[in-house]
Protein backbone atom coordinates (compact mmCIF):
# COMPACT_ATOMS: atom_id res chain seq x y z
CA UNK A 1 0.00 0.00 0.00
CA UNK A 2 1.64 3.34 -0.86
CA UNK A 3 2.32 6.43 2.16
CA UNK A 4 -1.02 7.92 1.42
CA UNK A 5 -2.40 7.97 5.02
CA UNK A 6 -6.63 7.48 4.69
CA UNK A 7 -9.12 7.18 2.20
CA UNK A 8 -11.04 10.65 3.03
CA UNK A 9 -14.40 11.26 1.61
CA UNK A 10 -16.30 14.90 1.31
CA UNK A 11 -19.14 15.26 -0.20
CA UNK A 12 -20.81 18.30 -1.80
CA UNK A 13 -24.81 19.02 -1.92
CA UNK A 14 -25.29 17.12 -5.69
CA UNK A 15 -25.97 14.10 -4.11
CA UNK A 16 -25.30 13.65 -0.44
CA UNK A 17 -27.67 10.57 -0.04
CA UNK A 18 -25.02 8.60 -2.26
CA UNK A 19 -22.07 9.97 -0.61
CA UNK A 20 -23.78 8.94 2.77
CA UNK A 21 -24.39 5.06 1.61
CA UNK A 22 -20.68 5.30 -0.17
CA UNK A 23 -18.98 5.71 3.61
CA UNK A 24 -21.77 3.21 5.25
CA UNK A 25 -20.30 0.66 2.68
CA UNK A 26 -16.64 1.83 2.94
CA UNK A 27 -16.83 1.06 6.78
CA UNK A 28 -18.11 -2.30 6.44
CA UNK A 29 -14.83 -2.72 3.90
CA UNK A 30 -12.67 -1.92 6.22
CA UNK A 31 -13.96 -2.53 9.45
CA UNK A 32 -14.10 0.66 10.95
CA UNK A 33 -16.11 3.81 10.64
CA UNK A 34 -15.58 5.90 7.59
CA UNK A 35 -16.99 9.44 7.72
CA UNK A 36 -17.35 12.19 5.40
CA UNK A 37 -15.52 14.85 6.45
CA UNK A 38 -16.86 17.54 8.29
CA UNK A 39 -17.02 20.77 5.73
CA UNK A 40 -19.90 23.74 4.88
CA UNK A 41 -20.43 24.16 1.23
CA UNK A 42 -22.43 27.20 1.30
CA UNK A 43 -23.42 30.49 -0.62
CA UNK A 44 -23.52 33.76 0.13
CA UNK A 45 -26.68 36.05 -0.76
CA UNK A 46 -25.69 36.28 -4.08
CA UNK A 47 -25.55 32.72 -4.58
CA UNK A 48 -21.74 32.82 -4.65
CA UNK A 49 -20.12 29.18 -3.14
CA UNK A 50 -17.97 29.10 0.33
CA UNK A 51 -16.15 26.53 0.90
CA UNK A 52 -14.92 25.58 4.91
CA UNK A 53 -13.34 22.41 5.68
CA UNK A 54 -13.02 21.76 9.42
CA UNK A 55 -10.66 18.52 9.27
CA UNK A 56 -6.60 18.26 9.12
CA UNK A 57 -6.31 17.01 5.47
CA UNK A 58 -2.61 17.54 5.00
CA UNK A 59 -1.72 14.31 3.07
CA UNK A 60 -4.61 11.96 2.88
CA UNK A 61 -6.01 11.09 -0.47
CA UNK A 62 -9.33 12.69 -0.53
CA UNK A 63 -12.10 11.32 -2.91
CA UNK A 64 -14.96 14.39 -3.81
CA UNK A 65 -18.48 12.82 -4.18
CA UNK A 66 -20.53 15.25 -6.53
CA UNK A 67 -22.32 14.54 -9.89
CA UNK A 68 -22.87 17.57 -11.89
CA UNK A 69 -26.33 17.09 -12.20
CA UNK A 70 -29.05 20.21 -12.44
CA UNK A 71 -28.49 22.24 -11.35
CA UNK A 72 -25.49 21.18 -13.43
CA UNK A 73 -23.58 24.91 -13.18
CA UNK A 74 -23.79 25.14 -9.30
CA UNK A 75 -22.66 21.76 -8.49
CA UNK A 76 -20.01 21.92 -10.86
CA UNK A 77 -19.03 24.92 -9.49
CA UNK A 78 -19.03 23.53 -5.80
CA UNK A 79 -16.74 20.26 -6.75
CA UNK A 80 -14.11 22.58 -8.25
CA UNK A 81 -14.05 25.24 -5.27
CA UNK A 82 -13.98 21.95 -2.64
CA UNK A 83 -11.06 20.74 -4.94
CA UNK A 84 -9.47 24.44 -4.99
CA UNK A 85 -9.92 24.18 -0.64
CA UNK A 86 -8.22 20.64 -0.69
CA UNK A 87 -5.54 21.30 -2.94
CA UNK A 88 -4.64 24.69 -0.39
CA UNK A 89 -5.06 22.34 2.24
CA UNK A 90 -2.31 20.14 1.35
CA UNK A 91 -4.17 17.21 0.27
CA UNK A 92 -1.84 14.42 -1.06
CA UNK A 93 -4.11 13.57 -3.71
CA UNK A 94 -7.76 14.62 -4.73
CA UNK A 95 -9.96 11.97 -6.92
CA UNK A 96 -13.16 13.61 -8.28
CA UNK A 97 -15.83 10.79 -7.99
CA UNK A 98 -18.61 12.15 -10.24
CA UNK A 99 -21.19 9.48 -10.54
CA UNK A 100 -22.93 11.67 -13.48
CA UNK A 101 -20.86 14.05 -15.84
CA UNK A 102 -22.61 16.81 -16.51
CA UNK A 103 -21.90 18.15 -20.07
CA UNK A 104 -21.04 14.87 -21.71
CA UNK A 105 -23.45 15.33 -23.99
CA UNK A 106 -21.77 18.20 -25.92
CA UNK A 107 -18.60 15.97 -27.32
CA UNK A 108 -18.26 17.08 -30.29
CA UNK A 109 -19.46 19.74 -32.73
CA UNK A 110 -22.63 19.06 -34.49
CA UNK A 111 -23.07 22.34 -35.96
CA UNK A 112 -20.60 25.26 -37.15
CA UNK A 113 -19.77 27.71 -34.08
CA UNK A 114 -20.86 24.92 -31.53
CA UNK A 115 -18.14 24.35 -28.40
CA UNK A 116 -17.31 21.14 -27.20
CA UNK A 117 -18.49 21.56 -23.70
CA UNK A 118 -16.94 18.26 -22.12
CA UNK A 119 -13.52 19.50 -23.26
CA UNK A 120 -14.07 22.31 -21.57
CA UNK A 121 -15.59 20.97 -18.09
CA UNK A 122 -12.63 18.30 -18.40
CA UNK A 123 -10.13 21.35 -18.66
CA UNK A 124 -11.79 22.81 -15.37
CA UNK A 125 -11.42 19.92 -13.55
CA UNK A 126 -8.11 19.64 -13.89
CA UNK A 127 -7.13 22.86 -13.75
CA UNK A 128 -8.70 23.10 -10.20
CA UNK A 129 -6.19 20.59 -9.09
CA UNK A 130 -8.10 17.45 -9.34
CA UNK A 131 -5.67 14.77 -10.38
CA UNK A 132 -7.72 11.27 -10.77
CA UNK A 133 -11.91 11.28 -12.38
CA UNK A 134 -14.11 8.27 -11.28
CA UNK A 135 -17.26 8.12 -13.21
CA UNK A 136 -19.97 6.14 -14.28
CA UNK A 137 -21.14 5.36 -17.72
CA UNK A 138 -20.12 8.41 -19.37
CA UNK A 139 -22.48 9.54 -22.04
CA UNK A 140 -19.67 9.31 -24.75
CA UNK A 141 -16.32 6.81 -23.92
CA UNK A 142 -14.01 9.33 -25.67
CA UNK A 143 -14.81 11.97 -22.67
CA UNK A 144 -12.00 10.17 -21.11
CA UNK A 145 -9.50 11.57 -24.00
CA UNK A 146 -10.37 15.07 -22.78
CA UNK A 147 -8.31 14.59 -19.70
CA UNK A 148 -4.76 14.71 -19.37
CA UNK A 149 -5.04 12.53 -16.23
CA UNK A 150 -6.49 8.82 -15.38
CA UNK A 151 -10.31 8.56 -15.76
CA UNK A 152 -11.86 5.14 -14.63
CA UNK A 153 -15.34 4.94 -16.36
CA UNK A 154 -17.15 2.34 -14.86
CA UNK A 155 -20.72 0.53 -16.05
CA UNK A 156 -23.81 0.45 -14.56
CA UNK A 157 -24.29 -2.70 -17.12
CA UNK A 158 -22.96 -5.06 -14.11
CA UNK A 159 -25.33 -4.10 -11.44
CA UNK A 160 -28.44 -4.01 -14.15
CA UNK A 161 -27.52 -7.63 -15.45
CA UNK A 162 -27.73 -8.24 -11.34
CA UNK A 163 -30.48 -6.82 -10.79
CA UNK A 164 -32.61 -8.86 -14.27
CA UNK A 165 -31.35 -11.57 -12.95
CA UNK A 166 -32.94 -11.49 -9.80
CA UNK A 167 -36.49 -9.90 -10.71
CA UNK A 168 -36.83 -11.91 -14.50
CA UNK A 169 -36.20 -15.58 -12.39
CA UNK A 170 -37.47 -18.10 -14.66
CA UNK A 171 -38.43 -15.36 -17.89
CA UNK A 172 -34.63 -15.12 -18.69
CA UNK A 173 -35.39 -17.00 -22.18
CA UNK A 174 -38.22 -14.72 -22.81
CA UNK A 175 -36.10 -11.62 -22.60
CA UNK A 176 -34.88 -9.08 -25.62
CA UNK A 177 -32.68 -6.71 -24.71
CA UNK A 178 -33.70 -3.09 -26.91
CA UNK A 179 -31.49 -0.55 -27.94
CA UNK A 180 -33.27 2.86 -28.08
CA UNK A 181 -31.43 4.34 -31.11
CA UNK A 182 -28.20 3.19 -33.06
CA UNK A 183 -25.74 4.79 -31.12
CA UNK A 184 -27.04 2.62 -28.31
CA UNK A 185 -26.16 -0.37 -30.02
CA UNK A 186 -22.85 -0.99 -28.17
CA UNK A 187 -24.27 -0.60 -24.67
CA UNK A 188 -27.34 -2.72 -25.11
CA UNK A 189 -25.28 -5.72 -26.81
CA UNK A 190 -23.46 -5.67 -23.40
CA UNK A 191 -26.02 -6.02 -21.64
CA UNK A 192 -27.59 -8.59 -23.80
CA UNK A 193 -24.45 -10.91 -23.77
CA UNK A 194 -24.33 -10.50 -19.93
CA UNK A 195 -27.78 -12.00 -19.43
CA UNK A 196 -27.19 -14.10 -22.80
CA UNK A 197 -30.38 -12.22 -24.37
CA UNK A 198 -31.56 -11.20 -27.86
CA UNK A 199 -31.17 -7.92 -29.45
CA UNK A 200 -33.35 -5.53 -30.98
CA UNK A 201 -32.42 -1.98 -32.20
CA UNK A 202 -35.38 1.08 -32.37
CA UNK A 203 -34.20 3.12 -35.39
CA UNK A 204 -35.48 6.62 -35.00
CA UNK A 205 -35.11 9.38 -37.59
CA UNK A 206 -35.34 12.92 -35.66
CA UNK A 207 -36.67 15.77 -37.79
CA UNK A 208 -35.66 18.50 -35.27
CA UNK A 209 -34.04 18.15 -31.70
CA UNK A 210 -35.84 16.43 -29.20
CA UNK A 211 -38.77 15.34 -32.24
CA UNK A 212 -38.66 11.93 -33.35
CA UNK A 213 -40.90 11.72 -36.90
CA UNK A 214 -40.65 7.87 -37.23
CA UNK A 215 -39.56 5.00 -35.62
CA UNK A 216 -38.32 1.37 -36.88
CA UNK A 217 -38.17 -1.25 -34.61
CA UNK A 218 -35.34 -3.81 -36.26
CA UNK A 219 -35.56 -7.32 -34.58
CA UNK A 220 -38.23 -9.70 -33.59
CA UNK A 221 -39.70 -8.72 -30.06
CA UNK A 222 -43.36 -10.65 -30.48
CA UNK A 223 -44.00 -12.03 -27.34
CA UNK A 224 -41.17 -11.07 -25.35
CA UNK A 225 -40.07 -9.30 -22.35
CA UNK A 226 -38.39 -6.12 -24.27
CA UNK A 227 -35.61 -4.68 -21.85
CA UNK A 228 -34.77 -1.02 -22.96
CA UNK A 229 -31.18 0.20 -21.78
CA UNK A 230 -29.93 3.69 -22.13
CA UNK A 231 -27.01 5.89 -20.37
CA UNK A 232 -29.42 8.57 -19.58
CA UNK A 233 -33.41 9.64 -19.56
CA UNK A 234 -33.84 13.55 -19.62
CA UNK A 235 -37.79 14.21 -21.22
CA UNK A 236 -38.48 10.41 -21.58
CA UNK A 237 -40.50 11.61 -24.60
CA UNK A 238 -38.26 9.10 -26.69
CA UNK A 239 -38.35 6.26 -24.16
CA UNK A 240 -42.08 5.93 -23.92
CA UNK A 241 -42.66 6.30 -28.10
CA UNK A 242 -40.07 3.56 -27.93
CA UNK A 243 -42.17 1.54 -25.47
CA UNK A 244 -45.29 2.26 -27.84
CA UNK A 245 -43.32 1.08 -30.37
CA UNK A 246 -42.42 -2.13 -29.01
CA UNK A 247 -46.05 -3.53 -27.83
CA UNK A 248 -47.17 -2.22 -30.80
CA UNK A 249 -45.02 -5.26 -32.48
CA UNK A 250 -46.12 -7.34 -30.01
CA UNK A 251 -43.80 -7.36 -27.46
CA UNK A 252 -45.52 -9.14 -23.96
CA UNK A 253 -43.95 -6.49 -21.91
CA UNK A 254 -41.68 -3.55 -21.63
CA UNK A 255 -39.11 -2.61 -18.99
CA UNK A 256 -36.18 0.20 -19.51
CA UNK A 257 -32.79 0.45 -17.56
CA UNK A 258 -31.36 3.73 -17.13
CA UNK A 259 -28.04 4.53 -15.92
CA UNK A 260 -28.87 8.21 -15.14
CA UNK A 261 -32.26 9.29 -14.54
CA UNK A 262 -32.46 12.91 -14.98
CA UNK A 263 -35.84 13.06 -15.50
CA UNK A 264 -36.53 16.89 -16.74
CA UNK A 265 -39.66 18.52 -17.39
CA UNK A 266 -42.40 15.73 -18.15
CA UNK A 267 -40.49 12.85 -17.78
CA UNK A 268 -41.87 11.42 -14.35
CA UNK A 269 -45.49 11.93 -15.90
CA UNK A 270 -45.01 10.78 -18.94
CA UNK A 271 -43.49 7.37 -17.60
CA UNK A 272 -46.03 7.02 -15.26
CA UNK A 273 -48.84 6.96 -17.75
CA UNK A 274 -46.98 5.05 -20.50
CA UNK A 275 -46.52 1.16 -21.20
CA UNK A 276 -43.38 0.75 -19.61
CA UNK A 277 -44.07 -1.68 -16.41
CA UNK A 278 -40.66 -0.66 -14.94
CA UNK A 279 -38.26 2.31 -15.18
CA UNK A 280 -34.61 0.77 -13.26
CA UNK A 281 -32.44 3.93 -12.68
CA UNK A 282 -29.07 4.04 -10.37
CA UNK A 283 -28.67 6.46 -7.82
CA UNK A 284 -26.15 8.75 -9.37
CA UNK A 285 -28.77 11.87 -9.42
CA UNK A 286 -30.43 11.99 -6.04
CA UNK A 287 -34.02 10.88 -7.01
CA UNK A 288 -36.98 13.89 -5.94
CA UNK A 289 -39.81 13.07 -4.15
CA UNK A 290 -41.92 12.75 -7.34
CA UNK A 291 -39.40 10.17 -8.33
CA UNK A 292 -39.55 8.70 -5.44
CA UNK A 293 -43.04 8.19 -5.18
CA UNK A 294 -44.06 7.08 -8.75
CA UNK A 295 -45.44 3.88 -8.80
CA UNK A 296 -42.91 2.37 -12.01
CA UNK A 297 -39.86 3.83 -11.48
CA UNK A 298 -37.27 1.70 -9.15
CA UNK A 299 -33.86 2.95 -7.90
CA UNK A 300 -31.11 0.35 -7.58
CA UNK A 301 -28.00 1.49 -4.94
CA UNK A 302 -24.54 2.19 -6.92
CA UNK A 303 -22.67 2.61 -3.44
CA UNK A 304 -21.27 -0.71 -3.18
CA UNK A 305 -19.87 -0.31 -6.49
CA UNK A 306 -18.19 3.12 -5.93
CA UNK A 307 -16.70 2.26 -2.50
CA UNK A 308 -14.68 -0.53 -4.04
CA UNK A 309 -13.79 1.73 -6.61
CA UNK A 310 -12.46 3.78 -4.09
CA UNK A 311 -11.21 1.44 -2.32
CA UNK A 312 -9.11 0.16 -5.41
CA UNK A 313 -7.70 3.00 -6.27
CA UNK A 314 -6.76 3.59 -2.48
CA UNK A 315 -4.61 0.39 -2.70
CA UNK A 316 -3.77 0.99 -6.11
CA UNK A 317 -5.62 -2.22 -7.69
CA UNK A 318 -7.46 -2.83 -10.38
CA UNK A 319 -10.53 -0.88 -11.12
CA UNK A 320 -12.04 -2.30 -13.72
CA UNK A 321 -12.36 -5.70 -12.41
CA UNK A 322 -15.33 -4.49 -11.09
CA UNK A 323 -16.91 -4.94 -14.52
CA UNK A 324 -16.93 -8.92 -14.05
CA UNK A 325 -19.73 -10.38 -12.90
CA UNK A 326 -17.90 -12.69 -10.64
CA UNK A 327 -15.92 -9.60 -8.66
CA UNK A 328 -19.29 -7.54 -8.55
CA UNK A 329 -21.74 -9.88 -7.33
CA UNK A 330 -20.38 -10.94 -3.95
CA UNK A 331 -20.27 -6.74 -3.51
CA UNK A 332 -24.17 -6.98 -4.02
CA UNK A 333 -24.75 -10.02 -1.75
CA UNK A 334 -27.26 -9.59 0.05
CA UNK A 335 -29.75 -7.08 -2.11
CA UNK A 336 -29.44 -9.83 -5.22
CA UNK A 337 -29.11 -13.70 -4.04
CA UNK A 338 -27.44 -15.40 -6.80
CA UNK A 339 -29.19 -17.05 -9.77
CA UNK A 340 -29.52 -20.93 -9.79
Amino acid sequence: MHNIHEPKLISGNANPRLAAAIARRMSMHRGISVDLVNARVERFNDQEIFVEVFENVRGEDMFVIQPTSNPANDNLMELMIMADALRRSSAARITAVIPYFGYARQDRRTKARTPISAKLVANLLTEAGIERVLTMDLHAAQIQGFFDIPVDNLYAAPIFALDIEHHFRGQMDHLTVVSPDVGGVARARELAQRIESGLAIVDKRRVRPGEVAEMTVIGDVKDQICIIVDDLCDTAGTLCKAADKLMEKGAAEVHAYISHGVFSGPAVERITGSQLKSVVVTDSIQANETVQSAPNIRIVPTAPMFAQAIMNIWQGTSVSSLFEHATLAPIYEGLYTPAG
